[in-house]
């Protein structure tokens, strides 16, 4: 059995070709997006964030939106980018939406991606200090909001308080008792998959990796899992930790699916550099007949390791499409896998 969501990107486009023509349609879409994915039986509704781009940035007030017009599905983010975040703001932020939504938020942060803009973490007030990198910062301000998310208290209440206040030092509010068991960290490599395991996070990894092996990506993420799992295991955690992969899966069963994505049959991984530094290697996409994509799919080294399987949808075919999309894994591919 595996949980089985959508991740979608949120882009919009003012194009006569496109579904999702302003970030009111790629917002409003999102949430009838979640609320048909549970109706057909889906687990989850991921969303994820960039900023200075034509696509979702910041989550909060949709994840509670979703949450409200929900009752059953995870709402998620993968990934949110810690450079940019008051780990404190974000806690307060991060509380509420989950307690709107019954504690069903799974929020996926992490170091971020190659951005939009040089340096758009400077424009939200952040630097890094000194002798430290932009990703060093990232991982620092999510130490942080694993802290705040503890529930501990660490301010000192005024003496002269508008309201009155519970003895001790006091904490973030409102605060959700289970949500720091609930943050995944978005790892592009096996060392920050390690790094995440020692501090109790859940491992959420994309369609793209740092080629560290060579080897294709369904193996060298499966590897990562691997690493993750032992370090999970070595630090002496009490609950089991949960991993998801995102994937661009695409059962082909019209004629609109084999206009769309039936060159996608031929698929295969692709290695570049995403900055000066990194060398990586982006995951093929998935897409035939049922049967035929249940063999590929059951070749995927990395789909078998994980419990939570995230399908990237192209958001701006519409809602209905991608409901589409969604249920014809469900309905079509994943019992074949034993996945449901």
């Amino acid at each position: 059995m595996k949980n089985i969501g959508f991740l979608s990107f949120g882009h919009w486009t003012d194009h006569p070709q496109s579904g999702t023509r302003s970030a009111s349609d790629a917002l409003l879409q999102a949430i009838d997006l979640a609320v048909a994915a549970e109706e057909l039986g889906a687990d989850g509704a991921y969303f994820r964030v960039h900023h200075f781009a034509q696509q979702y940035a910041s989550p909060f007030p949709l994840l509670a939106a979703i949450g409200a017009r929900t009752s059953r599905i995870e709402i998620g983010t993968g990934v949110i980018d810690m450079r940019y975040e008051n780990p404190l703001y974000m806690a307060e932020d991060a509380g509420s939406a989950d307690l709107i939504s019954n504690r069903r938020l799974q929020l996926g942060i992490s170091r971020g991606s190659p951005e939009q803009v040089i340096d758009g973490w400077r424009h939200f007030g952040f630097e890094p200090r000194e002798g430290e990198s932009d990703a060093d910062m990232g991982r620092r301000h999510a130490e942080r909001l694993l802290e705040v998310l503890s529930g501990e208290g660490f301010a000192e209440p005024s003496p002269k308080p508008m309201f009155p206040n519970p003895p001790g030092l006091l904490r973030i509010e409102p605060h959700s008792s289970t949500l720091r068991e609930r943050i995944w960290w978005g790892s592009g490599s096996n060392a920050t998959a390690v790094w995440a395991a020692k501090l109790g996070m859940n491992l959420q990894s994309s369609t793209l990796k740092d080629d560290e092996s060579g080897k294709p990506f369904h193996v060298q993420q499966a590897e990562q899992i691997a690493l993750y799992r032992q370090a999970w295991k070595d630090a002496g955690h009490a609950r089991e930790p949960r991993v998801s992969v995102s994937r661009s899966i695409f059962a082909l069963t019209d004629e609109r699916d084999w206009q769309y994505f039936g060159r996608d049959r031929y698929s295969s991984d692709q290695v570049g550099n995403i900055d000066a530094k990194t060398r990586a290697v982006f995951g093929k996409s998935y897409a035939g007949e049922p049967d035929e994509l249940a063999k590929k799919l059951a070749e995927d080294e990395a789909i078998a390791a994980a419990d939570t399987l995230l399908l990237t949808v192209p958001n701006q075919l519409g809602v209905d499409y991608n409901a589409h999309v969604i249920e014809s894994v469900l309905k079509h591919v994943a019992p074949q896998l034993g996945w449901r």
